[in-house]
């Protein structure tokens, strides 16, 4: 296998153990600069080149994007990709891990444990958000920051108050999210690579500091995660488009609460804390998928026209519930399901004779015709603000708006 990993740093540990442990294995791998790249675009035809000359052919390529670069770099893993070589991390997936409200707006939808969390931009929304999230003490975070930079913790409304006006006054953008009492100090690192933990460790804070991070002078001790976590964090990085992740989980009372994803985690702490191989389990990773690229569905599904991918919900009372796959008549539809969801578990590819219940979700392909009538209308919300929850506003006995009067009113243009 010809591997190239990108990296900005040559001489960084995680770097040299990627390095080291694909020679090793005797495979061929450069370590490339990923800022000297130049992406050309031709019809039919994306290449790179590196240092002014026409890169050569890799089988596989992984990426170690920095914070800093990541609009660059994504571009770079994405010229890739459209060239159909294998990216051990997709472009979207380190954009999506990268920001942490993009993050968890993706991680909101599903089953899977993350604290309460609130954005919010004007002034007025700041106390209604604390009180959302449970009240003081809370986390204050930025959206980008990495090592613990950013995170803060406020122990009084007022405080967050404070922090939350001086942040936005520099132009920052900051979640304030619920603070997990029971796990103060203390989280869980688990390295997911493919569909398995590979290697995980609990960081403890030292002193008055809350935050576990090594940088920050926390200590670390191997852990074997029981298989609520694992699958927790297995899942989290499946969700997020990331094949290799570090993620970090709170251990919280009702079970693993996510914090955040790396898409390029580093591995000197967990190697000298678990003593174990992390860099030689990605590259076999690497070696054993090298053969199956990244295939962005939004757009290959523009050439099949009248066909798409949706999912299908099977709600209580549903003919199809009791049925079989097979006995559904969806595949006499034109409609194939690719993935069944129940519950927390997925069933990829569910054979002809798997019985449907209430409840299950069908990521399906097929005509998009024949699939409109499956997909259930949007839910309402099942709680309306009632009048007391509105705030106090002016209250006219009547309100007459006639077409004269209303073209005299509209929003003041931006500035």
């Amino acid at each position: 296998m010809r591997l190239a990993v990108l990296s900005c740093n040559l001489k960084c540990y995680s770097t040299r153990r990627l390095r080291e442990a694909a020679e090793q294995r005797k495979h061929e791998v450069k370590v490339l600069n990923t800022l000297k790249f130049a992406i050309d675009l031709e019809e039919g035809e994306p290449d790179l080149y590196f240092r002014r000359k026409l890169l050569s052919d890799f089988d596989a390529v992984l990426p170690r994007i920095g914070t800093s670069i990541t609009n660059f770099g994504t571009a770079v893993v994405r010229q890739f990709e459209q060239m159909d070589v294998f990216c051990a991390n997709s472009s979207h997936g380190i954009t999506n891990s990268r920001d942490k409200l993009r993050s968890l707006q993706i991680l909101s939808r599903h089953q899977i444990g993350i604290p309460k969390t609130a954005f919010v931009r004007d002034k007025k929304d700041v106390l209604p958000a604390i009180e959302r999230v449970g009240g003081a003490p809370v986390i204050i975070k930025l959206l980008e920051g990495t090592q613990g930079i950013g995170v803060l913790l406020a122990e009084s409304v007022q405080s967050a108050e404070a922090m939350i006006e001086l942040l936005q006054s520099q132009k920052q953008s900051v979640l304030i999210q619920k603070f997990v009492a029971e796990s103060k100090g203390r989280d869980v690192r688990a390295i997911v690579v493919g569909d398995q933990v590979v290697a995980a460790m609990r960081r403890v804070s030292q002193g008055q500091e809350f935050r576990s991070n090594v940088h920050r002078g926390g200590v670390t001790e191997p852990v074997v995660l029981d298989e609520k976590y694992c699958d927790t964090a297995v899942r989290a990085a499946q969700i997020m488009g990331l094949r290799i992740a570090g993620v970090d989980m709170l251990e919280g009372k009702d079970g693993p609460q996510i914090m955040e994803l790396n898409s390029s985690p580093g591995l000197e702490g967990i190697e000298r804390c678990t003593q174990l191989d992390v860099a030689g389990a990605i590259v076999d990773y690497i070696a054993a998928q090298v053969n199956f690229p990244e295939i962005d569905l939004r757009q290959r599904l523009t050439v099949s026209r009248g066909y798409g991918v949706t999912e299908i919900h099977i709600p209580e009372g549903s003919e199809y519930v009791g049925k079989t796959v097979s006995e559904s008549g969806l595949r006499d539809k034109d409609i194939n399901a690719l993935t069944m969801y129940r519950g927390t578990t997925v069933i990829p590819n569910p054979k002809s004779d798997r019985i449907l219940e209430a409840g299950d979700r069908l990521l399906c392909f097929g005509k998009l015709e024949s699939m409109r009538d499956l997909v259930p209308a949007k839910a309402l919300r099942k709680r309306r603000p009632k009048v007391q929850d509105l705030p106090d506003l002016p209250v006219a006995d009547e309100v007459h708006v006639d077409e004269e009067h209303a073209a005299k009113v509209h929003e003041p243009e931006e500035s």
